[in-house]
């Protein structure tokens, strides 16, 4: 019975956790030598499908384009075939929102902002010369200019000076003949 005491169950017991950890140790570390390749693979499959992905938008804007041209819509995403923005081909069709404006390109930002900022003024200008007993729209500054609010970031200020120039004519015949 001498045998069997605490230095001996102590050192095996030592002896067999010192087994399980190095055992431990040796297949992370064998783990840790296969990582940067799994990592290549996924690297590799993840850029090969960003391709297909950029691949595939760039077929869908192709056809939009495609299908855009052959409906006469498209070029340069700024005008129909030059048809509809001419003001002479245009004159007496309601605009694009049936406001009786003309369709001279632009975003809806530039349209809305010209056709506000005209209005306002052309009214301004309609009720003072309506106080003052004359009628000349195009006499004022304002008309003349055609620049208020306008900001570059809108795009084309000649089209802004064309849709904020109608608008100040409707505006200031309704200060002018209503005193709105």
């Amino acid at each position: 019975m001498k045998f069997i005491n605490a230095k001996n169950i102590g050192g095996s017991l030592l002896g067999l956790l010192l087994l399980v950890g190095s055992v431990m140790l040796a297949s992370t570390t064998a783990q840790a030598q296969y990582w940067p390749n799994q990592d290549q693979y996924r690297r590799q499959r993840d850029y090969e499908r960003a391709q297909r992905e950029r691949e595939r938008q760039a077929q869908i804007e192709r056809e939009r384009q495609r299908q855009a041209q052959q409906r006469g819509t498209w070029n340069n995403g700024t005008w129909n075939n030059g048809t509809w923005n001419d003001p002479y081909y245009n004159q007496g069709r309601r605009g694009r929102n049936g406001d009786n404006y003309g369709n001279y390109g632009g975003s809806y930002e530039l349209r809305q902002t010209a056709l506000n900022a005209g209005y306002n003024e052309g009214l301004k200008a309609g009720r003072n010369d309506r106080r003052n007993g004359r009628f000349n729209p195009q006499g004022s500054g304002a008309y003349r200019s055609a620049t208020k609010d306008y900001n570059s970031r809108y795009g084309d200020r000649y089209a802004y000076q064309t849709y904020f120039r109608q608008a100040f004519i409707n505006g200031y015949s309704d200060g002018y003949n209503y005193g709105y």
